[in-house]
């Protein structure tokens, strides 16, 4: 509602006669009432933007945003929630700003759309990109790279292929090192275990890997290329990108000694027919309430191009989700990989079987 100065002998409006005023504080008002008329349209508002909630550390996927903003336009803002990402978008509601959701660990990324914090997407682009098991059925859940689950083995050991089920044969009794069964990295691995064996051979299965641990299952995956360096162990079961960043690190340094005393072998599910390696994820989806839904789903067909997935594997030595992209020339060392096809929500049924399985066996005592 529009309000006028009181005409008086003492306003110098009055001069110009109250005709003249009012029309004159009329102009003045009308654009702040244009202004607040026009409708609140968020997409409109904000064509030119995206956000990103991200439990990444930002600067492992700052250069991809970065290009993705200079050859599209759109800003991407991006919030880095360490802890609590479900949490801040159930208390956000329909306010919350995210477009965006990328996380690590399939079963975060499954969590949030358990939750009910993610949207469907339906992409060619998406689709073409990523394989079936790698993705939901109705487009609420993206990988973007992988993150295989391999074996660490002495770089001198006669050793060419492996299964995961060796991990437990007597031949490794107190050369085996890794890191707290616990860890999202390792309850992934068994719950794995359990689709492929049954929980009734995967606790046998882990009874034996546990008997023949060198060390305390302690410590994170680095160590076990520490702990082969300084002959605790003989072999181990770590993350392969992990060894990216060891062989390249400094020259003398202590990592890079690490890496460069161990070669990786990708081990696969004996009792698979088709068996392959297991694999976690870096992945993405679209919140529930995107204001800029056009935008999210944009970045996202980017972080699966072909620049995007080659920068991926050279930011952070993630095997690309894409097929055919050239891989960093560490990565590539590792030979080829036959990803387990197994669907990534039938792992993370059983998680939490895996984790009192863990548990029930001591495994990290």
């Amino acid at each position: 509602m529009l309000s006028f100065p009181v005409v008086s002998k003492s306003n110098p409006l009055r001069r110009c006669g109250t005709a003249v005023a009012c029309a004159l504080l009329l102009a003045a008002c009308q654009p702040q009432a244009d202004k607040a008329a026009a409708p609140a349209d968020g997409a409109t508002a904000a064509a030119g933007e995206v956000t990103l909630y991200t439990t990444r550390e930002p600067g492992l996927v700052q250069p991809l945003l970065d290009t993705f903003s200079g050859q599209s336009g759109i800003k991407v803002n991006t919030v880095f929630v360490r802890d609590g990402l479900t949490e801040r978008l159930r208390a956000e509601g329909e306010r919350s700003p995210a477009d965006v959701l990328m996380t690590v660990d399939s079963g975060n990324l499954l969590e949030l759309v358990e939750a009910g914090q993610t949207q469907p997407v339906d992409s060619a682009v998406l689709d073409a990109a990523i394989p079936q098991h790698l993705r939901g059925a109705d487009g609420q859940w993206f990988a973007l790279s992988l993150r295989d689950r391999v074996l660490y083995a002495r770089k001198d050991l006669p050793l060419q292929s492996f299964a995961y089920e060796d991990l437990a044969k007597p031949e490794w009794k107190g050369r085996v090192c890794i890191r707290s069964g616990q860890h999202p990295y390792n309850t992934s691995l068994f719950a794995a275990m359990i689709a492929h064996n049954g929980a009734g051979a995967t606790e046998q299965w882990l009874r034996g890997v546990k008997a023949n641990l060198a060390r305390k299952a302690a410590g994170g995956d680095r160590e076990v290329a520490r702990d082969i360096l300084g002959g605790i162990c003989d072999i181990g079961i770590a993350n392969a990108y992990y060894v990216g960043r060891m062989k390249s690190s400094e020259e003398g340094s202590e990592q890079r000694q690490w890496g460069d005393a161990i070669k990786v072998i990708r081990p696969v599910f004996a009792s698979a027919a088709d068996g392959g390696t297991h694999v976690n994820i870096s992945g993405a989806a679209v919140a529930k309430f995107s204001p800029n839904r056009d935008n999210a789903v944009k970045l996202l067909e980017f972080l699966v191009s072909d620049e995007a997935q080659s920068l991926y594997a050279k930011a952070n030595y993630e095997y690309p989700v894409k097929a055919g992209v050239a891989l960093d020339p560490i990565v590539a060392g590792f030979g080829e990989m036959k990803v387990d096809p197994l669907p990534l929500t039938e792992v993370a049924r059983h998680r939490r079987q895996a984790s009192e399985m863990v548990d029930r066996v001591g495994f990290d005592l």
